[in-house]
C-alpha cells in the first residue's frame, strides 16, 4: 500500500525527471505525468512532438476535467506495493486533488532560473523539448496557463536546482522525502 505520494513540480526543466530518476536508483517507484500524456498520443497515432503534447494535454483537460492526466497513472499508482511514489511533473492543483483521494500527498517544488532550464532542455534532447528560445517560452507559457504556478506556490517544500550537481539534487529531495517519512510513521 502506499504510504505517500510526492509530487514533483515546477517549470520544465527544472531538474523534476534528473531528481526521479535519482530516487528510481535508490528504490522509488516513479511515474512521469509526460509519459502518461506521451502514452496518449501515441494510442492515437500522433507524432511525440512539443506541439502535438502540448495540444493533447490541454485536450484531455477539457474533456475529463482539470486532473484528466493524473486520472491516467491511478492505477499505475495503486497496483504497486511500494511505500513511497514519486510522481514526475504535476502541474496542477487538481491533479494533486486526484492523487489526495488516494493516499497521503506532499508537494516537491524543484526551481531553477530560466537560463538554466533553458540549458538543461537544450541538452536534453526529447521529442517535445524546444528547439530555440520562442518555443521554451511558448511552452512555460502553456504551463502558467493549466495552472503549474498555484502547484509552485503551494508545495510543502522547494528545492533550488541553481548551482548544485546531480548528487546534490538527488540527495537533497532524498532528505526531503525520508523527512516527510519520519513525520508519518511518527503521526
Amino acid at each position: 500500500m502506499v504510504k505517500i505520494i510526492v509530487c514533483l513540480t515546477g517549470m520544465p526543466g527544472a531538474g523534476k525527471s534528473t531528481i526521479a530518476t535519482g530516487l528510481q536508483k535508490k528504490g522509488f517507484v516513479c511515474i512521469n505525468m509526460g509519459d502518461a500524456v506521451r502514452s496518449e498520443a501515441k494510442k492515437r497515432n500522433l507524432e511525440p512532438t512539443g506541439e502535438n503534447l502540448g495540444k493533447l494535454m490541454l485536450e484531455l483537460r477539457e474533456k475529463n476535467g482539470l486532473g484528466a492526466v493524473a486520472k491516467l497513472i491511478k492505477d499505475q499508482i495503486t497496483n504497486t506495493d511500494s511505500d513511497v511514489v514519486v510522481i514526475d511533473g504535476v502541474r496542477s492543483n487538481a491533479e494533486i486533488e486526484v492523487l489526495k483521494n488516494i493516499t497521503t500527498v506532499k508537494l516537491l517544488a524543484v526551481h531553477a532560473s530560466t537560463d538554466t532550464r533553458y540549458t538543461f532542455l537544450s541538452t536534453r534532447h526529447r521529442t517535445d523539448d524546444p528547439n530555440n528560445r520562442q518555443s521554451f517560452d511558448e511552452r512555460d507559457n502553456r504551463e502558467i496557463s493549466v495552472g503549474i504556478s498555484a502547484s509552485i506556490a503551494l508545495a510543502d517544500e522547494t528545492l533550488s536546482n541553481n548551482n548544485l550537481t546531480v548528487e546534490q539534487l538527488v540527495d537533497t529531495a532524498y532528505s526531503i522525502i525520508l523527512k516527510w517519512l519520519d513525520t508519518l510513521s511518527n503521526l
